[in-house]
């Protein structure tokens, strides 16, 4: 028996790209195929989270630099960058090579137009990004997560197919539960804080003083999942225990699944990954989008949630602990609320993104069967 076709998926490096391209990859090996994943070294240390999944770090550099030399040097780190990814799709033959946005992922997309394999581009947010917009009129197909993408030109927009955005197994059965909304006098109120792969400080600044400035009666039912970055730590802990708060405080969380399913209520960014996990596992939100997101794609992707009643949206201007501690306040006393909340979250859901993505991509490649690669 020959070797199952090989597909080479092309992701930057943070979880909103990489997160994606693992669930796909989770997909095409279930279908028999085999998959590498090429990222460079900041998502190469986000681990691999799919078993039997090879990852390639590949040279990159930003796409365009500042000033003469600047555009020089980014100009010769991605010629590097193809080159290199040229001789890993000269050795290994992929039949396709699937993109999933950020810098690292164009130096294979390029390589692979010039061995004349078939692209395909993902597009996880609500506006299509800029490294995707540089490669999109090269592709054979471009998936969307949203089912309206901005900065589609004519021709992209005809090949252009709305899939969703690809989430892990594990938080898509999040999402065949019922959503139980906490009790109206007592039981535990579970709160999970995200901020980003990153952390986000301005979370760690607001959030703890919010929860501390509630009624003693609430605060005693508060259990605070937070990520917080390594050096802010201490300082939130302390405002948690001084106000007689459970919290648990992480840089990053690895059982996101598990937190998914006992939380009821999340609040964070709005990248692609955060929103379609939100609504992958069926769960109410307050979301603080980030405020120089390119295009200002994050506050799009936030009001696709509000606009459908499954999240409260809050510029982070407004985000004060006054504010957000009303909002809170008046959140927790309304399970009703948050359970409507939590229901137009998961009708929002396309938990066949994974497959979808497959189908396309195997198309794109021209095999016939989605079945199975054996």
């Amino acid at each position: 028996m020959s070797k199952a076709p090989l597909f080479l998926l092309a992701a930057g490096g943070t979880g909103g790209h990489v997160f994606p391209a693992e669930a796909l990859g989770a997909e095409l090996m279930r279908r028999g195929f085999r998959v590498m994943l090429a990222t460079d070294v900041r998502g190469a240390a986000l681990g691999v989270h799919v078993e039997g999944l090879h990852m390639k770090v590949l040279p990159s550099g930003a796409m365009l630099g500042k000033g003469t030399f600047g555009k020089l040097k980014s100009g010769l780190s991605l010629a590097y960058g193809i080159f290199r990814a040229w001789r890993l799709i000269r050795r290994e033959k992929p039949v396709a090579v699937v993109g999933f946005g950020g810098y690292p992922s164009i130096p294979p997309l390029l390589a692979a137009r010039l061995t004349g394999l078939p692209i395909v581009i993902h597009e996880q947010n609500s506006v299509l990004g800029r490294s995707n917009k540089f490669v999109a009129r090269r592709a054979a197909g471009i998936a969307t997560s949203f089912p309206e993408t901005r900065g589609l030109s004519g021709e992209d927009a005809r090949k252009s197919v709305w899939v969703g955005n690809p989430v892990r197994t594990a938080v898509v059965e999040v999402g065949a539960a019922l959503y139980t909304p906490p009790g109206d006098e007592d039981g535990p109120i579970r709160i999970l804080v995200t901020g980003g792969s990153q952390g986000a400080r301005v979370f760690s600044d607001v959030v703890p003083q919010a929860l501390a400035e509630l009624p003693e009666e609430l605060r005693r039912r508060l259990v605070v999942w937070q990520q917080v970055r390594t050096e802010q730590i201490d300082q939130v802990r302390e405002i948690y225990m001084a106000a007689s708060v459970n919290a648990e405080l992480v840089p990053f969380f690895t059982d996101m699944d598990r937190r998914l399913a006992e939380a009821h209520l999340c609040i964070g960014r709005a990248g692609a990954s955060t929103v379609a996990e939100l609504a992958a596992a069926g769960r109410p939100s307050l979301l603080v989008p980030l405020p120089n997101s390119a295009d200002d794609h994050q506050a799009i992707n936030a009001r696709y949630l509000e606009e459908a009643g499954a999240a409260w949206v809050m510029a982070q201007g407004e985000f004060q602990p006054a504010a957000l501690g009303r909002r809170l306040f008046n959140l927790f006393r309304d399970g009703e609320r948050l359970a409507a909340a939590a229901a137009s979250a998961r009708r929002l859901a396309r938990a066949d993104a994974a497959r979808r993505l497959a189908d396309l991509v195997i198309d794109a490649a021209n095999i016939k069967t989605t079945e199975t690669a054996a």
